[in-house]
């Protein structure tokens, strides 16, 4: 059994994976069944007229089974459930013991004197309670853990070999017994069984517990030390009785003895609330990393269920509101920034938030760039409060890695018991109102009845949206761009339609923020980029030569592949790359200028031209329109329509149009749609423009014939092409 053992605890330190299982296991088994036949052995010599040995053998046998069907499970390749059929086998081992141990002190116990006896009984009491004293924190944390199955098991273990030593210390307070070495190998071999059971129950309520570890030879090694105890006891080699003296020298040795077995307990019993209390802690945790997120350390989504399923029971705290809050373009920050930065946001912004919540407020972050916030003892009213209140906070600049980046929310808002009486119901109908909240550009929704049907046509809105960029649904118009001073037409812009096949055409206010929402910008970019320099070339074969201007959003611009897919788009068709134009906005050059300045600056050097759309609307330093290669700026409409009223709006954009030739930029004025506007920018000196009054956006053969037409009347007039000048009406 020595030569087994040690070879089983080599195995289990020198090899790794299924050989050391095999080796492990399979030492261990043998040496568990040698235990076995050592038993029976004994059992043979003395015959059944010795129930302690015979007891003992059967205890023994009851682990070796209960190993051998382990083994067995793991040589099959299947896995060990935990609890699994062998524990009912391994806890047999325990009564068997202990009846073995009864009988074997009640045999050379015969004959003692009351007091003795009565010595015993005080002992084994003040033992118990002092176990009971020490043990009582490890059943309370026992409890208030996890009730699974598998963990009482395991806690059982560690119990049953406390009370088995604890039995073995009983035989030792007898004053009239006399111990022997065997009684030693017996208290090793309990004591390794004891050892080995809290290591498990530890590996096991923390599912760290493998099949094959250097822990299996612990069970083989108490069953090695109580089968050579059992051998010792049919030898007859162990307990005898010996004469009493006097009551006084029995009454010291019962004293010494008990002190001795007391302190054992207590030792022993201390040694187990700590691993107890270890256990205790790793439930704690693991129950904190369930209900925590990781990343902001904020309650998680399970959390908030937990505590919303707590309020929501308790008439008193009926009035509940739970607001969703969804950070505006997170996913730009990824793109651009990268995954590092976006972290960083989410903790400031974890952190601000709950900043500006009352104590009794629950914060979560439900995953991603979403947050939930639930109140307790608040309406309509105070809820909305709390929405303009949190975005105010969050509209303030957060520093990230030496950039000041701006950030937005939208708020969803639902209220309890008027718009569901559990969480599953608030969250659905909150983000029903946030979704709501974001097309509609005011920030913060509260949800009504009216938002089901809007969130049904959304949801089928992005559906379509999906089929419409894989099936060519997808169209462009081009609108001219007059020059002014020639009236040539030198450029177009080109805007997106989708020509739904049920709705008929739907211009870009009826899709793009669900576009965007649902990430599909960069999508939809490549289409009409693809469009439009087909376009160019079918024009360009035509002898037309035409600068097409194409619209980009924040979150294509972020992409640092964008310049070598522009330009491997326009070299797939043979076109020069002056021939495009970008059309960006200040709300991009702003996010993040070096970015900014780095991209464009490699779109420019490849030869295409960057213009800054909607100028003028942005609150922004005009310092970016000479730090970036920028060739145009277009005017935004707003500063237009004002001009034939307003002295003030007129001087506006003289002085605009002046600040551009300055620094050496192309004017385009937007939205020009009377005739007054067209000759006020003309005396002005704008450079360019375009607007209905000129024309509408058309798709492209309508285009040609409306260039054909105005080249047609130039030459019936025999005047450069001044003006609007139009076939046919407005288009």
């Amino acid at each position: 059994m020595g030569l087994l053992l040690v070879a089983a605890v080599v195995g289990s330190l020198a090899l790794h994976g299924d050989a050391r299982t095999l080796v492990v296991d399979g030492l261990g088994i043998l040496v568990v069944w040698v235990s076995a036949a050592v038993c029976w052995l004994a059992v043979w010599r003395v015959g059944f007229r010795r129930w302690d040995v015979l007891l003992a053998a059967a205890a023994v046998v009851a682990q070796a089974a209960g190993l051998t069907y382990l083994g067995v499970v793991v040589a099959g390749g299947g896995s060990v459930p935990l609890p699994s059929p062998a524990d009912a086998v391994f806890l047999l081992f325990y009564p068997l013991m202990l009846a073995a141990l009864l009988v074997a002190m009640r045999r050379h116990v015969r004959g003692l004197a009351s007091s003795l006896w009565l010595d015993c009984a005080v002992g084994s009491l003040g033992a118990a309670s002092v176990l009971a004293v020490v043990l009582s924190p490890v059943l309370d944390s026992a409890l208030a853990g996890s009730s699974s199955l598998a963990t009482a098991v395991a806690v059982a273990y560690p119990m049953f070999d406390l009370l088995l030593v604890a039995a073995v210390a009983g035989i030792v307070a007898l004053g009239g017994v006399r111990v022997g070495s065997r009684w030693v190998l017996l208290a090793a071999g309990l004591m390794a069984f004891a050892a080995a059971d809290v290591v498990y129950a530890l590996r096991v309520t923390s599912d760290l517990y493998v099949v094959g570890s250097p822990l299996d030879a612990g069970w083989a090694l108490g069953l090695a030390l109580m089968a050579m105890w059992v051998d010792a006891v049919a030898q007859d080699d162990g307990l005898a009785t010996r004469e009493t003296g006097s009551t006084t020298g029995a009454t010291a040795l019962s004293t010494l003895a008990v002190v001795l077995a007391g302190v054992t307990l207590v030792l022993a019993a201390a040694r187990t609330q700590l691993a107890f209390r270890q256990l205790a802690r790793m439930a704690d945790l693991r129950h904190r990393a369930a209900t925590t997120d990781e990343l902001t350390g904020l309650p998680n989504r399970r959390a908030l269920y937990a505590e919303a399923q707590a309020r929501l029971v308790e008439p008193q705290r009926w009035r509940l509101a739970l607001l969703m809050l969804d950070l505006d373009r997170f996913k730009e920050v990824n793109d651009s920034l990268g995954h590092h930065a976006g972290d960083l946001l989410l903790i400031q912004v974890g952190a601000r938030l709950s900043e500006h919540l009352r104590a009794g407020d629950v914060l979560t972050r439900l995953g991603g760039d979403e947050f939930a916030v639930l109140l307790e003892d608040v309406g309509r009213d105070e809820a909305a409060a709390v929405a303009v209140k949190l975005r105010a906070a969050l509209a303030e600049p957060f520093a990230l890695e030496g950039i000041a980046l701006h950030s937005s929310v939208s708020v969803g808002i639902a209220l309890s018991p008027d718009d569901g009486p559990d969480l599953s119901s608030l969250l659905r109908k909150a983000d029903i109102a946030m979704y709501r909240a974001k097309t509609s550009g005011d920030g913060h929704h509260v949800y009504s009845i009216a938002d089901d049907a809007h969130d049904g046509t959304r949801l089928r809105t992005v559906g379509e949206l999906r089929t419409a960029l894989a099936e060519d649904q997808l169209v462009v118009h081009y609108q001219p761009k007059i020059d002014l001073l020639t009236g040539e037409v030198r450029g177009v812009e080109a805007l997106v339609r989708w020509d739904h096949p049920t709705r008929g055409l739907l211009y870009p206010d009826a899709f793009l923020d669900l576009v965007q929402e649902a990430g599909l910008m960069r999508a939809m970019t490549t289409v009409v980029l693809d469009l439009a320099l087909d376009q160019i070339a079918a024009w360009q074969a035509q002898g037309q030569q035409l600068t097409v201007a194409v619209n980009i959003s924040a979150s294509s611009l972020v992409d640092a592949d964008l310049p070598e897919q522009v330009a491997g788009m326009l070299a797939a068709r043979g076109l020069e790359p002056r021939s495009l134009q970008l059309e960006i906005t200040e709300e991009f050059l702003m996010a993040d200028r070096d970015r900014a300045r780095a991209i464009l600056t490699r779109l420019r050097h490849s030869g295409v031209q960057i213009s800054v759309d909607d100028f003028g609307t942005g609150y922004s330093s005009l310092s970016y329109l000479r730090d970036l290669p920028i060739d145009e700026l277009k005017l935004d409409r707003s500063f237009i329509f004002p001009m034939a009223d307003d002295a003030r709006a007129a001087a506006l954009v003289a002085s605009t149009i002046d600040l551009a030739h300055s620094l050496g930029l192309r004017m385009v004025a937007e939205g020009v749609e009377t005739d007054v506007a067209y000759t006020e920018l003309t005396r002005l000196g704008c450079d360019q423009a375009q607007g209905y009054f000129m024309s509408r956006p058309v798709p492209a053969a309508e285009l040609d014939h409306w260039l054909s037409a105005r080249r047609a009347t130039a030459k019936l007039i025999d005047l450069p092409n001044r003006g609007p000048l139009r076939p046919s009406g407005r288009h």
